[in-house]
């Protein structure tokens, strides 16, 4: 336990230093942020804002896991594995919005090609992994199930649903930092009980490291996190649900992630099926933005809402 919080505290103050160091860096290259056009009008203020702010935590992170878990086949390391290969997925996105200076990165079947085979490598590393297997949990009732050769589909749907989902989640400032700071604590909490000390260690890292980077990231944000950092954030929860065997507790846990995905593919199928709009504006977090609530408010009840269910979750596992 005593390993666990002085990692958190030693990726927090990694996080807290890093920032005034990257930041700068990032106005220096300019690396601003393209706002969409099609976006809340209000948000059109923060254009030219830094992106790629994500490198803070994944940095942070990447320093302190490697110092403290050295063993480069351990879990923990995994988990970092899959933070770092879609965070490089996500900041090629980043830097072709960049140099095109629009909201326009990799073509989506681009990203998915490259979602698509880390996720399968994923999958196939857990399913040949005696300490992961093929299995899953399913919440609440305790059970083990099997899913033999429909493991590796099931979990490269998985990574790229949930990858995807909190890449959706990152469209206020702190959103997405907030609500994967939550689940992350949850998941470190979750390690350490079933006895993956160096996973909750991972965790807590993360969790140290993206309380440090709301520092720079919450209202009015000075850096962005881009698909760099939302990306490499969906990774990391994904691989630590995985190797717990709990990827179906992101349900609960991730909750948000799955309404703000939801919400755009019920916005999209019902504009394409019948030209009307089932939200004022999708991701839903812009629903609540352009129904009157200040982004503060909607990332405190997402933040809020999170905790609960973290809370509920606990009782699932």
């Amino acid at each position: 336990m005593d390993n666990i919080i002085i990692s958190t505290l030693a990726a927090f103050l990694a996080a807290i230093l890093a920032g005034p160091l990257f930041i700068p860096l990032l106005r220096k290259f300019k690396f601003g942020q393209s706002i969409r056009e099609e976006g809340p009008k209000s948000h059109l203020i923060k254009a030219g804002t830094p992106t790629m702010g994500g490198v803070i935590f994944i940095i942070s992170t990447l320093i302190v896991t490697a110092i403290v878990v050295r063993n480069p086949r351990d879990e923990a390391m995994i988990a970092l594995y899959a933070l770092l290969a879609f965070g490089i997925i996500g900041s090629m996105d980043d830097v072709l919005k960049i140099l095109r200076k629009k909201n326009l990165g990799l073509r989506a079947y681009q990203k998915m090609i490259l979602l698509l085979a880390v996720s399968g490598f994923f999958g196939y590393y857990a399913a040949n992994n005696p300490s992961i297997g093929t299995s899953v949990i399913i919440p609440f009732a305790g059970i083990a199930f099997d899913l033999g050769i429909w493991f590796i589909p099931f979990i490269i749907f998985y990574f790229v649903s949930v990858t995807n989902a909190v890449n959706l989640t990152d469209g206020l400032d702190g959103l997405a930092a907030t609500v994967t700071l939550v689940v992350m604590g949850f998941f470190t909490v979750v390690s350490f009980a079933m006895g993956h000390y160096t996973l909750a260690i991972f965790c807590g890292v993360v969790a140290g490291s993206l309380l440090g980077f709301l520092k720079f990231n919450a209202y009015p944000a000075q850096v962005f996190m881009g698909d760099t950092g939302s990306l490499a954030l969906g990774g990391a929860v994904a691989a630590a649900a995985m190797i717990l065997k709990l990827p179906l507790i992101i349900l609960i846990v991730g909750a948000i992630y799955v309404l703000e995905a939801v919400s755009v593919v019920l916005q999209v199928s019902s504009f394409k099926l019948t030209k009307k709009r089932i939200f004022k504006m999708a991701p839903i977090h812009h629903h609540f933005e352009l129904s009157g609530w200040h982004e503060t408010k909607v990332v405190s009840m997402f933040g809020i809402a999170t905790a609960v269910l973290c809370l509920i979750a606990l009782l699932a596992v």
